[in-house]
């Protein structure tokens, strides 16, 4: 009879224990839950005043320089920049006849420097340089918002200080903005990798970017 009870007791314990994990785990999913469902009410009421707070404070903590700089040093026998422009400096033009785009080309691609035109990548080569020229703007109708339009064979110009350069469009793609591997930066051979976010007719944040290859002519 003793040894009955002591083990009803022990089973008793042992319910009342997993009953307790089984709270506390539940509690737990439930605060999981209510925090997604607070994240995603925040984001749906005060999405666009969070971005517009974080691409106002990175406007005025950056010094753009609309003016285009004329002292960049180009030695033409090695191929590379002996003076480059400063980050976030207005270094060239970019025109695409064809679409009826001109717009200046800055070195940096922060969003400050994208509200005034288009921005270079840090992380690749200068034209004339001899490898990927990575550059991007807006979809913006006053930007590239006619780049998805651009036909095989169309010519891009940049103009700089040091030089003229054309490039002749190869192909165009559709990528996942992560997808950075498919943007390779090489010097094997000058390649103009020009993108805008896409598509270009829709409102929100846009994970696709439509990429332009060209490479170098002239």
């Amino acid at each position: 009879m003793h040894n009955s009870t002591t083990h009803t007791h022990s089973r008793t314990k042992q319910q009342i224990k997993w009953k307790t994990i089984e709270a506390i785990i539940m509690d737990i999913i439930v605060a999981f839950i209510s925090l997604i469902v607070i994240v995603t009410a925040i984001k749906l009421l005060f999405g666009k005043q969070i971005k517009a707070a974080i691409n106002y404070a990175d406007m005025i903590s950056i010094n753009t320089n609309n003016k285009m700089i004329k002292d960049i040093k180009f030695d033409v026998e090695k191929k590379t920049i002996t003076s480059y422009p400063e980050y976030g400096t207005r270094y060239a033009n970019i025109k695409i006849e064809s679409l009826d785009i001109n717009l200046p080309l800055y070195y940096g691609d922060k969003l400050a420097y994208l509200r005034y035109g288009v921005g270079q990548t840090s992380g690749a080569y200068f034209p004339g340089e001899g490898g990927s020229i990575i550059c991007m703007g807006h979809n913006n109708r006053n930007y590239l918002y006619n780049l998805p339009k651009i036909e095989k064979d169309a010519i891009i110009e940049i103009l700089t200080p040091y030089g003229e350069f054309k490039y002749k469009v190869y192909d165009t793609k559709i990528i996942n903005m992560y997808h950075v591997d498919e943007l390779p930066v090489q010097k094997e051979e000058e390649i103009l990798m020009l993108y805008t976010c896409y598509p270009v007719n829709t409102l929100g944040d846009k994970k696709d970017r439509f990429v332009v290859f060209a490479s170098r002519i002239q």
